[in-house]
């Protein structure tokens, strides 16, 4: 039954409490409904001002990826997310390497939060000294997670609304400033989509690898089955929606964007350049909105994503892939994973503090993108199983997820080729000298 290990491990369970309209804003708050802001310069550098396009592109990878999540969480609604799925369909090995994997991005993603919000941060406050910032915003994400999951989905909804709102006042001022502009050829508005003077097919690729960015987090949902209610039909459907609104309400923000910047001209900072095309639209008021709201969203990301990795982490130490009494301990009486939470949170403040922002994001995609893959073929070899050729459909779909994500995957830069590639041979390590060891200990 499910949380059955749960309760041999500790004598507590996870309570089931969480709805639908939960699962999406934790997924929306995990991703940031601004998530294509803070990588929107970087991205219109690498695909050559086709931000838009390079979005869309990453959207048709993670729509097929979605509905096999889906599809698996419905099988195996216990949470454990691609580990589980790739362990159960393919070979305990390949699930420790993947839930491996994903553990990098996993806590590369609150890392990179905490060193940005602190650097956001500093812009309000320079007297304030980064290491200061820095322990600030570890502690903070620690803390508010070590409350619980309930306070986690409130939490959620009043951020939910908040850039919600941000949103609209953002689009408003690019429209209004976009109505007082002189008349415009049709070809202004294309450019965004398909500007044939700097297209470039592998320039647009590149850009796409790091377009991934704006939709991961949206696989974390399927970690939180324990406490969802009616999990089989709510988390599939959580999933998909959660990816669809994020490519949706990314491809308008940088769309707009596209057609405020002027083509050709340079961006005061790569990393803020979504700050500067705020500014024009809307001057020193939406300069500083943009500024603060996307350190609001990038402190729910931090927390969102820290308790994802500790249910990663739960799940992997369930199942005696790396330790138990450590990592697959539910507290008695908050029923959260504190020990991983704690263990993340002391990770995000030595990595804030020795990583760069340009590192981790660089980091991200490398093991997010492997999970990826690996539950594609998890799905399409589950349908055949089921079905055969009858499935026909289910294993077409995944397979082209995996494809796409193969192709995009190959498509990352050499930093994350071999920093990536470094962790996964330590993961390999684990593996031969311990997780190995304990799968054959307990199956």
């Amino acid at each position: 039954m499910p949380g059955s290990t749960t309760e041999a491990t500790s004598g507590a369970t996870l309570k089931r409490t969480l709805r639908f309209r939960d699962l999406v804003l934790y997924g929306i708050i995990l991703i940031q409904p601004t998530a294509p802001m803070p990588s929107f310069g970087v991205i219109y550098a690498e695909a050559r001002g086709h931000v838009v396009t390079a979005i869309l592109c990453a959207l048709v990878a993670m729509l097929f990826t979605s509905i096999s999540y889906g599809r698996m969480a419905r099988v195996y609604p216990q949470g454990g997310s691609a580990f589980m799925y790739v362990g159960r369909e393919l070979h305990p090995s390949l699930g420790y390497i993947t839930g491996w994997c994903m553990a990098m991005d996993y806590i590369l993603n609150p890392l990179i939060c905490t060193i940005w919000s602190a650097k956001a941060a500093q812009n309000f406050l320079p007297d304030v000294p980064y290491v200061a910032w820095a322990i600030f915003f570890a502690a903070l994400f620690t803390i508010l997670n070590l409350r619980g999951v309930e306070t986690s989905a409130r939490i959620n909804a009043m951020m939910a609304a908040a850039l919600g709102v941000v949103i609209l006042l953002v689009v408003g001022s690019i429209l209004r400033y976009l109505f007082l502009l002189p008349h415009q050829p049709g070809a202004f508005y294309t450019t965004p989509f398909y500007d044939p003077a700097t297209f470039s097919s592998g320039s647009l690729f590149r850009g796409t690898s790091i377009a991934i960015l704006t939709y991961i987090g949206f696989d974390g949902i399927s970690t939180l089955t324990d406490e969802a209610k009616d999990p089989a039909r709510t988390v599939p459907r959580a999933i998909v929606m959660t990816c669809l609104i994020t490519g949706v309400l990314a491809s308008i923000e940088v769309y707009l964007a596209q057609l405020v910047w002027p083509r050709g001209t340079a961006f005061p900072d790569l990393d803020t350049a979504y700050v500067s095309v705020a500014g024009r639209a809307g001057g020193v008021f939406m300069f500083a909105l943009v500024n603060a709201s996307l350190l609001l969203a990038t402190i729910g990301s931090g927390m969102a994503s820290q308790l994802g990795a500790g249910r990663l982490l739960l799940a992997m130490g369930q199942e005696g892939s790396i330790p138990r009494r450590f990592f697959g301990v539910v507290h008695p009486k908050n029923r959260i994973p504190r020990n991983n939470i704690l263990f993340i949170g002391v990770i995000c403040l030595i990595g804030a503090l020795v990583f760069s922002y340009q590192l981790g994001t660089e980091l991200l995609n490398y093991g997010a993108l492997l999970a990826f893959m690996g539950v594609n073929v998890a799905a399409a070899l589950r349908a055949w199983r089921t079905a055969g050729l009858k499935q026909w459909w289910p294993i077409l779909c995944s397979l082209t997820g995996f494809a796409v994500c193969l192709f995009i995957w190959l498509n990352l830069g050499h930093l994350a080729w071999v920093a990536g590639s470094l962790w996964a041979v330590v993961g390999i390590g684990c593996w031969v000298f311990y997780g190995r060891a304990a799968s054959a200990v307990t199956g």
